[in-house]
């Protein structure tokens, strides 16, 4: 149960800076303290509620005992897996993020003045080292 409230609200967050990031780039006017009550409200109940589990220890779906027996894997290996694996791909989003943006920005500006080219890939490879971090915090999670 905390995995799945932990799981909602790193969704509300995603959402939430989606939502913001189109509403800046729009330009949208409107109430910001009913803004960030609709969105910081059900974001601290879930955070609320996985600590909750953290505190009281609920071991809602089975102990670690039978996980470990039928997996194979302790839910500590476990966990290090899934953290592994939203650190590179939670990285490369952020990746594709930024060098959509750079990129076609740099592609604008060369086609202006093409003696640009050798200082805009520097900021696409800047960009890019978004991605080669996320792998090395995986790596040291993983053999650390």
């Amino acid at each position: 149960m905390m995995i799945i409230t932990t799981i909602l609200a790193a969704v509300i967050a995603g959402i939430t800076i989606e939502a913001g990031i189109s509403a800046v780039k729009n330009k949208k006017q409107g109430n910001i303290k009913k803004a960030i009550l609709t969105t910081v409200a059900p974001f601290s109940t879930l955070i609320v509620m996985a600590l909750a589990f953290i505190i009281f220890d609920g071991d809602v779906l089975a102990t670690n005992e039978v996980v470990a027996t039928v997996a194979g894997v302790s839910v500590g290996e476990g966990f290090k897996y899934i953290a592994a694996a939203l650190s590179t791909g939670m990285a490369t989003i952020g990746t594709g993020r930024a060098v959509g943006a750079v990129g076609s920005a740099a592609i604008g500006a060369v086609s202006e003045d093409p003696s640009i080219l050798g200082k805009t890939l520097i900021f696409v490879g800047m960009a890019e080292g978004i991605a080669i971090y996320g792998m090395i915090i995986s790596i040291l999670i993983l053999f650390a």
